[in-house]
């Protein structure tokens, strides 16, 4: 139900092979960020409402790239030239505008629309630096970035959380520290357990698919 409701937000067809596979990555990669963003929503002790809000930005926030069609979503970083690359960088104020003619809260809006800025004023779509980047926002780009880490992809294997980590802690300037030291402070909690074990389920399955691709069906 998840994959046609989402298949029809963003207007394409869902059974086509490719695509499907594409979507079925999405959602996996979306429900990662939207659990992660209730985490830490809880952990910044926002209330509930918000908290409920941010987990649903998460699951919605990239139906912007889906929308850039299949050509460009799932594929590697290095292999998109520099025409492609500016075109998929569009891609939260894509998903902003189809996500504003539903009856979406502004939270929800901002929070997709800023999900790529760095606090460091690096970012895109508008560079905005600082606070004035919606709190929203800064939750979702700690939480995308480290979904997208620890995350199998059929071209390349997940890190493991303490790289992951590092490989943030380097680059740490793109991130909100106070919002960046809370997610630190939970990623070892029981309550990020029930996390860990979907990480290991969905990189399982595309483990699998990584074979596939590799070595052949025979």
């Amino acid at each position: 139900m998840l994959l046609e409701n989402i298949s029809e937000l963003v207007g394409c067809e869902e059974k086509e092979g490719t695509l499907r596979d594409d979507l079925e990555e999405a959602i996996d990669h979306g429900i990662l960020v939207s659990k992660l963003a209730f985490q830490l929503s809880k952990e910044l002790s926002e209330d509930r409402e918000f908290g409920y809000t941010m987990a649903q930005a998460g699951m919605l926030h990239d139906i912007g790239k889906l929308k850039l069609g299949q050509h460009l979503y799932g594929r590697r970083k290095d292999t998109l030239v520099v025409e492609e690359m500016k075109y998929i960088r569009m891609h939260p104020e894509i998903g902003f505008r189809i996500l504003k003619q539903h009856d979406y809260s502004n939270l929800l809006l901002e929070s997709i629309h800023h999900h790529h800025e760095n606090y460091d004023g690096s970012g895109y779509p508008h560079n905005l630096k600082g606070d004035t980047i919606p709190l929203g926002g800064r939750i979702l780009r700690i939480c995308d970035v480290y979904a997208a880490l620890i995350s199998d992809r059929r071209y390349r294997a997940a890190f493991d959380k303490e790289t992951a980590i590092r490989l943030m802690i380097e680059e740490v300037k793109n991130f909100d520290m106070r919002i960046f030291l809370k997610f630190l402070g939970i990623i070892h909690s029981e309550d990020f357990k029930h996390i860990d074990k979907f990480v290991e389920d969905i990189n399982k399955k595309n483990y699998m698919w990584r074979k596939i691709l590799h070595d052949g069906f025979y």
